[in-house]
């Protein structure tokens, strides 16, 4: 059952267009290490693991992805509310105007759009191992954009996120222990 409340998980408040920074940022909407390519890969993934504790770890974190991916989209739009055509001109941001307007797209900072072609092996280790790497990929992405980032109301909600990155390898390591744990059980390799 899904309880929706019509608020992000953390605040997210930029006062000051951004259209430059906006177009870094969409890559964590949509692009290779993005929310949306995590939110779908582990709700995926956990109908393959092998007992209800990895399965509920997939399906709570997947979740939150969802939210993460609103903060993104939140900021992205925070960021080209009210600018003109010649801030996107001059911030880089026309070509996704033209294409998109002032929707939101899932795509990379360079403007790959969103695949789902890699999404999931079937393989509890396999797909486990991948979510390590994604996350401390995600959380080095985040690094970055607080990196090319001078706005305190962008930077804030960067840190968050970044910080959420942490916590899910966190919880899939603990995930990959319990699973491997069962796995020499049954001496099942």
């Amino acid at each position: 059952m899904w309880q929706y409340q019509k608020m992000t998980q953390y605040p997210v408040k930029i006062k000051n267009p951004n259209p430059r920074m906006a177009n870094l940022i969409i890559t964590q909407y949509g692009g290779p290490d993005g929310e949306l390519g995590a939110a779908l890969r582990y709700l995926s993934q956990r109908y393959a693991m092998p007992n209800e504790v990895s399965k509920s770890i997939l399906t709570d974190i997947g979740t939150e992805e969802l939210g993460h991916l609103e903060m993104v989209g939140t900021m992205v739009h925070q960021l080209t509310r009210n600018v003109t055509p010649d801030m996107m001109r001059k911030s880089g941001f026309d070509a996704t105007y033209v294409e998109h307007g002032m929707g939101i797209y899932p795509s990379s900072a360079t403007g790959v759009p969103y695949t789902a072609a890699f999404q999931s092996k079937g393989d509890a280790r396999v797909d486990l191992t991948e979510n390590l790497a994604a996350e401390e990929k995600a959380r080095k992405t985040y690094e970055y954009l607080i990196d090319m980032c001078d706005d305190p109301d962008v930077i804030d909600p960067l840190r968050f996120l970044r910080e959420r990155e942490v916590v899910h390898f966190q919880r899939f390591g603990e995930a990959l222990r319990i699973v491997e744990d069962k796995m020499d059980e049954k001496r099942f390799f």
